[in-house]
């Protein structure tokens, strides 16, 4: 969008803002900044279906591009453009998993639900001590922003006793924390059955007779093209994956949503599957059954599966001392083996001994998943219902 023509869009929306009414019925969702149909909002949202709210409550949902047809009855807006301002200032409910643009006038009668997307390894927003991404430079600055976003914010969902310490902290964040556990979690808990997870695996078109590996790396901040565009560069060597491998498993490669390259799978056809950056990580770990992951906060929605996990951690001392930092010790807590090169990762997949991991696997769980019981999501709706009254 052109500078001019942004900021008649901008003037407009606060001119909607301060005239419009609010409509209790209306409520909006996106999910990553409207880039995809996943995560917390998702499972809130198919939650109302479910329960039929959907035909209570006018569902709005922004994206940035048009996705495939969605359950329920709902109404597709493009992110940032006209209907999206005017359902911004006229919806009653708002939710989200990430921070949404500061120019937002949320007003008082309006009720922002926050569910955020994963328990915090990395430190985050006034915790760090740097930034290097490609929006944000300067730290002073980046802190500011967040802090003020942060306080649009009535309820922040947590996964845990843990991460809603650091919330508070992190986030500057005084009002209701909701520590119910992850609606996207949910279906982890509710659908982990042999016939659902055939039924996904004839959906992607994956083997029933080879062993399914999650690769689901997160993002690194200094690795960019430009703002919200990062580069796919893991340090790892597919060939002597598939070499070793392919045998008796295969691969589903997930980018992090915020990666923008198109990798070219092609010439491991059979063994890497590449699926589509939109589909619901969610899905990926109930047809897997190994995940490798790096300091991304998929290890902890992935423990609630019980299942191995392998730590894949090729730049880890300048990650932990250079880019973010960590809030635990993650070598010490680490529920699975650690590497830092192909040929170790190969050798931890080929021998991974459960026994050995056992007993940190049940303190990882305790400590990250002790209130995720598959309700959150029923818990979100009835705060709908009642702060929309």
């Amino acid at each position: 969008m052109k500078k001019a023509a942004k900021s008649v869009m901008l003037f407009c929306y606060r001119i909607m803002a301060s005239l419009l009414p609010i409509d209790k019925k209306v409520i909006v969702f996106n999910s990553s900044m409207g880039r995809n149909y996943t995560g917390n909002p998702r499972y809130i949202y198919e939650y109302m279906v479910e329960k039929g709210l959907d035909k209570k409550y006018q569902c709005i949902w922004f994206f940035e591009s048009l996705p495939k047809e969605l359950p329920g009855n709902y109404k597709i807006v493009r992110f940032k453009r006209i209907k999206y301002f005017y359902y911004m200032a006229i919806a009653k409910t708002w939710v989200f998993d990430c921070r949404q643009p500061d120019f937002l006038v949320k007003k008082k009668n309006v009720t922002y639900i926050q569910t955020w997307h994963g328990t915090p390894l990395k430190k985050l927003a006034l915790d760090m001590d740097s930034v290097s991404m490609a929006e944000d430079k300067d730290i002073e600055k980046y802190k500011n922003k967040f802090y003020q976003n942060a306080q649009t914010w009535d309820y922040l969902i947590a996964q845990n006793d843990f991460s809603a310490k650091i919330f508070r902290k992190a986030f500057g964040f005084e009002k209701e924390m909701l520590t119910i556990g992850y609606p996207r979690n949910d279906i982890l808990i509710r659908n982990n059955t042999k016939e659902y997870i055939e039924s996904l695996k004839k959906e992607l078109e994956l083997p029933m007779d080879k062993k399914i590996i999650l690769y689901a790396p997160t993002w690194r901040d200094n690795e960019f093209y430009g703002s919200g565009r990062y580069k796919f560069n893991p340090h790892i060597d597919f060939e002597l994956l598939k070499e070793q491998l392919e045998d008796e498993y295969c691969i589903i490669v997930k980018y992090h949503y915020l990666v923008k390259d198109l990798v070219d799978w092609s010439p491991y056809k059979g063994f890497i599957f590449d699926c589509d950056l939109n589909y619901d990580i969610s899905l990926l770990y109930l047809v897997s059954d190994i995940l490798i992951t790096d300091y991304s906060s998929v290890m902890f929605d992935y423990s609630i599966l019980k299942r191995p996990m392998l730590f894949y951690c090729y730049d880890y001392d300048n990650y932990k001392n250079n880019l973010r930092g960590f809030y635990f010790d993650f070598e010490k807590e680490a529920p699975g083996p650690i590497s830092y090169e192909t040929k170790e990762l190969i050798q931890d997949i080929l021998h991974y001994d459960e026994a050995k991991y056992i007993e940190k696997y049940s303190a990882f769980s305790k400590k990250y998943n002790e209130v995720e019981s598959g309700t959150a999501s029923e818990k979100i709706c009835k705060l709908i219902e009642e702060t929309s009254k």
